[in-house]
């Protein structure tokens, strides 16, 4: 959850017109954010945004923007003149395999007073930091334009060929030096892990400029008081994430009366002008409005609350801001609609239907589950839902049986979503081998495979058991006690094979017909894997297809 400090002086001269902090309050609903603090002393104003998906919002300008809209002082598409310009960067292709992507532009016209040179470095380190996941989609760099000479070259090179100062140094220092020396190395150095090169910023003159996402030098990269012209660059590993921090920052630096200029980003292959305006429309229907929100609204009405939002609005067909991609569907539109409305002046609508709350059978079935295997001696474990394919797989010894990835995961420990849950139990034993034996533990949760192009989520619970006497027979126990307590009394355990398990000691548990469990011996190969020098012992089951079975036997 975003937090950002501002001047309420300083908000009051954007929106044109002053506001009590109670008056704020109420205000900041439009944009979902609270008010937390307000020191009268400094005339700070401390709010939290509630939703993490609108940048936009990370600055007092795009607070501004959105309330200027509310109380009428302007709306529609907010205006951005970008003036065409001679400012070029060149792209090398070295550049392809550590940090491929850059945007600019270059910002002239206002002098930088302290305050304001504040609100730049926290609309930068936030974009940074939360919407470019600490640096790695999306790092930016704020420069005095008069210390930089056209064209720019953007390159990656061998960490030791190029030094410079880096920013709030004295000494020079190499690339190398500076991600094993600096402050800001040691804590972005694992963005460029395994990367040979290194990406790098210099002007004409051969000077440094920044060696991103790390530093800037500090001879050319700091800003200072008075300056008055900027140029703005950010590097990372999505484009799109870059025109759009791009896009929020030259409207903020427009809407405090700065002249845009483009940047051209050469590429030999390509050129690209930035900012780049996405353009973006949508259409929304009336009917959905009403469907929606249960409002009957005429279209004047409805044109009118979308401007107070900042869109633009014609026959129901929608521009969307420069400064926005959070905007997936046109009922993301409608709710815009839903806020300027007031969610207050929504009328109550009388229940039209009785129903009593139940608990799911499943919830039901699991719960009792967990208190027999409690009541057997285990120690019942969480684990997030989230893990890795090595932990899965490679460490069990044993193929990929139908896993659902994350896309962009911001670690490799989590970036998948767990398929069964004895490696997870497994990995519980790794870390904790200072504790005593036996060990006797499970865990009952949610697991989510890919079958044949389909998404399945199933309730199970694994138990495992460590111990130097640790065998099948007391495995097998376990689970007759569990099968037992249930009232399960049809059921059998044919031998099969897995490659997780010993070989001849491993089976699968059939209730009814259906195979609803693994159990078994851990093969030694495993436990070398998770460094375990006891036997460990285990069983797994499908929750939701042993009540499937159940129900189906009554």
């Amino acid at each position: 959850m975003p937090t950002i400090n501002f001047s309420l002086k300083d908000l009051q001269l954007l929106i044109r017109k002053k506001v009590s902090t109670e008056e704020l309050k109420e205000l900041l609903t439009y944009c979902k954010a609270e008010v937390d603090d307000y020191d009268k002393t400094t005339d700070e104003v401390t709010i939290s945004l509630n939703d993490t998906n609108m940048p936009y919002l990370w600055s007092v300008e795009g607070i501004a923007r959105l309330l200027k809209g509310v109380l009428g002082k302007e709306k529609g598409l907010p205006k951005l003149k970008i003036n065409k310009s001679n400012y070029k960067i060149s792209v090398d292709s070295s550049v392809k395999e550590v940090r491929p992507h850059i945007v600019a532009f270059v910002a002239k016209g206002k002098k930088i007073s302290d305050y304001f040179l504040k609100q730049i470095i926290q609309l930068q380190e936030k974009l940074s930091e939360n919407y470019g996941r600490k640096r790695q989609k999306l790092a930016i760099g704020v420069y005095p334009l008069e210390k930089i000479n056209f064209p720019i070259t953007y390159k990656a090179v061998p960490p030791e060929t190029i030094s410079f100062v880096p920013l709030e140094f004295k000494k020079e220092m190499t690339l190398q030096e500076i991600l094993e020396e600096h402050p800001k190395g040691q804590e972005y150095k694992g963005i460029l892990k395994n990367h040979q090169k290194y990406p790098i910023l210099i002007d004409s003159d051969k000077k440094v400029l920044s060696f991103p996402p790390i530093i800037n030098s500090n001879e050319t990269g700091k800003i200072e008081e008075d300056d008055q012209e900027l140029f703005f660059e950010a590097t990372g590993t999505d484009l799109n994430t870059l025109l759009l921090a791009s896009n929020i920052f030259a409207q903020a630096l427009f809407d405090r009366g700065f002249s845009i200029y483009s940047v051209t980003v050469d590429h030999k292959s390509k050129k690209l002008i930035t900012p780049k305006p996405f353009n973006e429309t949508i259409r929304i229907k009336k009917q959905d409005v009403e469907k929606i929100l249960g409002l009957k609204l005429k279209d004047s009405e409805v044109k009118a609350l979308l401007e107070k939002s900042r869109y633009g609005f014609q026959s129901y067909k929608i521009s969307i801001p420069d400064y926005r991609q959070d905007i997936m569907h046109a009922v993301d539109v409608i709710e815009d609609l839903a806020i300027m409305y007031g969610y207050l002046k929504f009328e109550e609508s009388p229940l039209e239907t009785y129903s009593i709350g139940e608990t799911f059978d499943i919830v039901k079935f699991r719960n009792k589950v967990r208190q027999i295997m409690i009541g057997e001696g285990f120690q019942e474990t969480y684990s997030s839902i989230l893990t890795n394919k090595n932990l899965l797989y490679n460490k069990m010894n044993t193929k990929d049986f139908g896993t659902i990835e994350i896309k962009d995961p911001i670690s490799e420990t989590y970036s998948c979503v767990r398929t069964w849950l004895i490696p997870v139990l497994m990995n519980i034993l790794a870390n904790n081998k200072h504790v005593s034996y036996p060990q006797k533990i499970f865990e009952q949760g949610l697991v989510t495979a890919n079958k044949a192009g389909k998404i399945i989520d199933y309730e199970r619970i694994a138990a495992v058991i460590a111990d130097d006497k640790a065998d099948y027979t007391k495995i097998r126990q376990s689970l007759d006690a569990l099968f037992t307590a249930l009232g399960i009394e049809d059921y059998k355990v044919e031998e099969t094979s897995h490659s997780s398990f010993i070989k001849g000691r491993v089976g699968r548990v059939i209730v009814n017909g259906v195979k609803v469990a693994f159990i078994g011996e851990i093969s030694p190969r495993v436990l070398e894997n998770f460094i375990l020098q006891v036997p460990v012992v285990a069983f797994e089951l499908n929750l939701t297809e042993l009540l499937e079975a159940i129900q189906q036997l009554k």
